[in-house]
């Protein structure tokens, strides 16, 4: 995928945004960062959209701020001029998305069928919208659409919301989706940030999913473990189950044979997207053994643990 796509991939969700006034965009796009989204793709469907986009990428570089709605060479340089990383389109227009691609921008252009994606990896796309997602089908048509065409990447956009987001981001050839339900216009006008914050912040813990796995307790040998283990199967009823290393009671307590990681064990924390938890939990800082991380087939974080320790305990991330 492009560096930007990468990034997107990340970051998970793109607030869709349409600004009708320019003052917004500033205490916008800081509620959106502060809530854990720094990416917006800002429509061309209102006067002010360049000048809200140029604020933006003006006062907080950090923010992958995009144009979308983008129909023509006009609004496309305008979009550049005004600093866009990126540029979408609801449809799918050969001309424009080659001029697009000529003045070196990234162009992630709108599609709905096959030919229109055909189109797109015969211009050397591997990422398009998907619009209007809902109407058109929703995961399932992607699903679908995507068996033939396996390098490619979609951005559902279109009556994607909290209820459904996860549904989208599960599939692995969905590599972010756009959404405008924590950006609603009457928000925006109303000067309710706050407001936008919380509910950016409320995507973002739906999207992650985070919840407890298991907790490891570190013993000293196999009988050792298995000793423990008997205990919560005949006080718990949690079923014993030995493995090579360790030995579970039920799904949620693994005995370990030998002294692993953590002053007395581990906690395995489960979430929706290793990697997404691990970009969203360093933007607050939190700090990652790197040794650690251990990947699937599809070179996608599987296992990534903390470098702290939470009261004895190391703290690692499995995919739900």
């Amino acid at each position: 995928m492009d560096k930007i796509c990468e990034e997107l991939y990340k970051i998970g969700i793109v607030p869709v945004i349409a600004i009708d006034d320019a003052k917004d965009a500033a205490p916008l796009a800081e509620a959106l960062i502060k809530g854990g989204l720094p990416a917006a793709e800002v429509t061309f469907r209102t006067a002010a959209a360049e000048d809200a986009i140029k604020i933006i990428s003006e006062k907080y570089p950090e923010m992958i701020v995009g144009a979308g709605t983008v129909l023509n060479a006009e609004q496309a340089d305008r979009a550049k001029a005004a600093g866009a990383k990126f540029i979408v389109s609801p449809g799918f227009n050969r001309s424009n998305v080659e001029y697009i691609q000529s003045i070196g921008v990234p162009v992630v252009p709108g599609t709905a069928t096959p030919g229109e994606v055909e189109q797109a990896i015969e211009l050397g796309l591997d990422c398009v919208k998907f619009f209007p997602a809902e109407q058109n089908g929703g995961i399932a048509k992607i699903k679908a659409m995507a068996a033939p065409y396996t390098k490619m990447h979609f951005m559902p956009t279109g009556g994607v919301n909290k209820n459904n987001l996860n549904d989208y981001l599960g599939f692995n050839k969905v590599f972010c989706c756009g959404g405008s339900w924590m950006v609603k216009k009457d928000l925006i006008s109303a000067g309710k940030f706050d407001e936008i914050e919380a509910m950016t912040r409320d995507a973002v813990n739906a999207m992650l999913g985070f919840k407890m796995k298991h907790i490891g307790i570190n013993e000293t040998d196999a009988a050792a473990a298995e000793s423990v283990a008997d205990k919560f199967d005949s006080l718990f009823g949690f079923t014993k189950k030995v493995g090579n290393s360790s030995v579970f009671a039920g799904s949620v307590v693994e005995v370990m044979k030998a002294k692993g990681r953590g002053t007395n064990g581990h906690i395995a924390i489960g979430t929706n997207n290793v990697d997404r938890a691990v970009y969203h939990l360093g933007k607050q800082g939190v700090k990652f053994d790197e040794s650690s991380f251990a990947y699937d087939a599809d070179n996608h974080l599987k296992v990534a643990y903390l470098a702290d320790e939470f009261g004895g305990f190391a703290v690692h991330l499995v995919k739900n």
